[in-house]
């Protein structure tokens, strides 16, 4: 036999023992294909979607959602007590439970934890809004005193944002949980490559704009996941997550579009439609320093009739998806027997008239120009372009970058706007914080309170405050009365609510969505 041939028959042998290899790995390797948004990889600074899936697989939070999507169960804390007025609750950590270097999770752990969270003034501090106290009766127990009522304060802790911290091995690579954390915890860098939870994985790579590996962390506490390494590989749209999932590439594709979902024809693919949580809207910035007109109720709600909600789910996700009447979720407390938004264009134009405006006006349209959960935003823009026309309100379109959008709305504000959201827990409290026309939330702020008073609602922190003191059916009142008062604001008018693509492979069990956690990576396996 010549060299030549040698060598041949040498490189074909090494690539079926490596093809068999390959092949032996990737069965107890799961990859996910998706764009990663992620902004860091530290609890106490990381906010995106990434970032929700990850950090539940590494840290346990103290509390989790079932499966219904609507229970909360135990997670580190095995139980608890809260007093009558949900203003003091008590956790018991499980005795099993362990960090993945083999030490006990303690309640120093979860005071650190959650100080350092409060403290490092990022994104998802709020998830410690209004903690007054946290003691650490006995290793095992911790007391957290709330400055007001939070019936909704458990539905808060099963975030992946609050997941507990080993204190220890943390500390020892410059993080702190002191009152100035913002300005001297050192530990943002090491969070990128290294991790200390006691979850079901442990992060072991991460490469921005490529790859992001976690591997199983053979010291958990519950039970075991299947898969020995999970593998977010960076892909970027719709079509091209598509093509690793026939290609076997990835085992679950995580941003497929309702057109891209199907053009998928491989038996080996198996796509689930099911709603979502996650909404996308246009907000009026009624004290915006640049409007034509004063955007008074009336011409708010002259707005909100001239909008063709069903033409705009069928133009933006092609009906794969559902109307909200609020800013707040479907199937979220207080949403039930909500009315519906309709089209009224001869209201609208009443409306319009009684504010003296019967021919309309000109507004601005600033927005990201962004393509999200399967809708493009400067599309939907256009359609809200199209039907205000109707009424003689010409739209001004002007797509932006996230940068620059954010520099305006949290300035001079913008009068027309469009943007997005998805639930950080399962929870209505939340929406009320950020969408409500309450002082200080966001969106009173970026509606521009500071230079229109009259949009604050003065009936909504009332209600708030009574719903969060509430349970079971008074609860459920108490955020029907302030979801209508939201809806009547008429400030944030949502457009669409997409329905979501499950797109996996056919051997993979076990995908599903959650409010807390988005994918529960741990529940996943395959198929013997």
């Amino acid at each position: 036999m010549g060299s030549t041939a040698l060598a041949l028959t040498l490189a074909a042998s090494l690539a079926t023992s490596l093809s068999s290899a390959a092949s032996a790995q990737e069965k107890d390797t799961l990859v996910i294909a998706r764009s990663m948004d992620v902004n860091a990889l530290d609890p106490a600074r990381a906010f995106c979607d990434t970032c929700q899936i990850v950090l539940t697989s590494i840290y346990d939070p103290l509390t989790t959602l079932a499966p219904d999507n609507k229970t909360i169960v135990p997670r580190l804390a095995k139980s608890w007590e809260a007093n009558e007025n949900q203003t003091v609750f008590t956790f018991h950590i499980d005795p099993t439970a362990v960090f993945a270097d083999g030490s006990p999770v303690e309640g120093k752990d979860v005071k650190w934890s959650f100080e350092r969270l409060k403290n490092m003034k990022g994104n998802p501090s709020f998830f410690m809004d209004g903690v007054k106290s946290i003691e650490v009766t006995d290793p095992k127990t911790v007391v957290i005193t709330l400055d007001a009522s939070n019936s909704e304060f458990l539905n808060k802790l099963s975030a992946g944002f609050t997941g507990v911290i080993n204190s220890d091995v943390a500390i020892a690579q410059g993080a702190t949980a002191d009152a100035d954390a913002d300005k001297t915890d050192k530990a943002e860098a090491w969070f990128l490559t290294h991790s200390a939870g006691s979850g079901p994985f442990a992060l072991s790579a991460y490469r921005p704009d490529d790859e992001l590996r976690l591997t199983r962390n053979e010291a958990y506490w519950g039970k075991k996941p299947a898969f020995s390494e999970v593998v977010f590989r960076q892909t970027k749209d719709s079509v091209a997550q598509a093509q690793m999932l026939e290609s076997g590439a990835a085992d679950i594709a995580m941003q497929i579009d309702m057109d891209t979902a199907g053009s998928l024809a491989s038996p080996q693919v198996k796509t689930e439609i099911i709603p979502s949580y996650n909404f996308l809207y246009i907000a009026l910035g009624a004290g915006a320093k640049s409007n034509t007109v004063p955007l008074t109720p009336d011409v708010r709600k002259a707005i909100a009739l001239a909008i063709d909600y069903e033409g705009m789910i069928d133009f933006t996700v092609g009906g794969k998806g559902k109307k909200q009447s609020t800013a707040i979720p479907n199937g979220f407390s207080g949403t039930e027997g909500l009315p519906e938004r309709k089209e009224n264009l001869a209201e609208a134009k009443e409306l319009l008239k009684k504010a003296g405006v019967p021919d309309g006006f000109e507004i601005e349209a600033v927005y990201p120009n962004d393509n999200i959960y399967g809708v493009d935003i400067n599309l939907m823009m256009q359609k809200v372009q199209q039907d205000l026309a109707r009424i003689g309100v010409k739209v001004s379109l002007k797509p932006s970058t996230y940068p620059v959008w954010r520099t305006q709305v949290n300035g001079d504000g913008i009068p027309l706007t469009a943007v997005y959201y998805a639930p950080d827990y399962y929870g209505t409290g939340q929406y009320a914080d950020y969408f409500a026309m309450m002082p200080g939330t966001s969106w009173s702020k970026r509606a521009g309170a500071a230079n229109n008073p009259a949009i604050i609602n003065s009936k909504e922190a009332p209600l708030l405050a009574k719903a969060l003191a509430s349970a079971g059916a008074d609860q459920e009142k108490a955020f029907h009365e302030l979801a209508l008062e939201m809806m009547a604001d008429n400030i944030i008018i949502p457009m669409v609510s997409p329905d979501l693509v499950l797109a996996h492979r056919a051997d993979i069990e076990g995908v599903r969505y959650s409010a807390c956690c988005n994918l529960p990576v741990a529940e996943i396996s395959r198929k013997k």
